[in-house]
C-alpha cells in the first residue's frame, strides 16, 4: 500500500498558519500605533508571536514599524502606498542617468569588440 499523498493538507495547513501570521502581525502593529511606547521589529514579532526573519519578509508591515518607531503617523492601512511625485522624479533621474551610462559603456564595448574583428581580420590575412 503506497504512502498517503498529504501535500496539498500540508500547503492548506501552512497557508493558513501565514494567514494567521500575518493577521496577529497586523493587529500588534495596530495595537503599537496606539501606545506611546518605543515600536521595534522584535517588539512586534514577540507581541504577535511570529518570527522577525518572517516579520521581515513582510515589506509593507516592516515600513509600518519603522513610521512607527521614528515618531511620525503611521498610516491607517499598511499596504502599498503611492510614491510621491519627488520620490518618482528623483527614480526616473536615476533611471536616466543609469541608462546613459550603460549606452556609454555599451558604446565603448562595441569600440573594443570591432577592434578584435580587426585585429582577427589582419591576423588571418597576415598567416595566409
Amino acid at each position: 500500500m503506497p504512502p498517503a499523498d498529504n501535500t496539498a493538507f500540508l500547503h492548506e495547513a501552512s497557508r493558513r498558519r501565514s494567514l494567521q501570521a500575518r493577521a496577529r502581525a497586523e493587529q500588534a502593529v495596530r495595537a503599537a500605533q496606539k501606545t506611546r511606547r518605543p515600536v521595534t521589529v522584535a517588539g512586534i514579532a514577540r507581541t504577535a508571536g511570529i518570527s522577525r526573519s518572517w516579520l521581515y519578509t513582510q515589506t509593507d508591515l516592516v515600513d509600518a514599524i519603522k513610521t512607527l518607531k521614528h515618531g511620525a503617523a503611521s498610516p491607517a492601512r499598511t499596504g502599498q502606498q503611492p510614491a510621491s511625485i519627488a520620490s518618482l522624479q528623483r527614480r526616473l533621474e536615476a533611471a536616466l542617468l543609469r541608462a546613459k551610462e550603460l549606452r556609454a559603456t555599451n558604446a565603448e564595448l562595441t569600440r573594443r569588440l570591432e577592434t578584435a574583428h580587426a585585429e582577427i581580420r589582419r591576423h588571418r590575412t597576415d598567416t595566409s
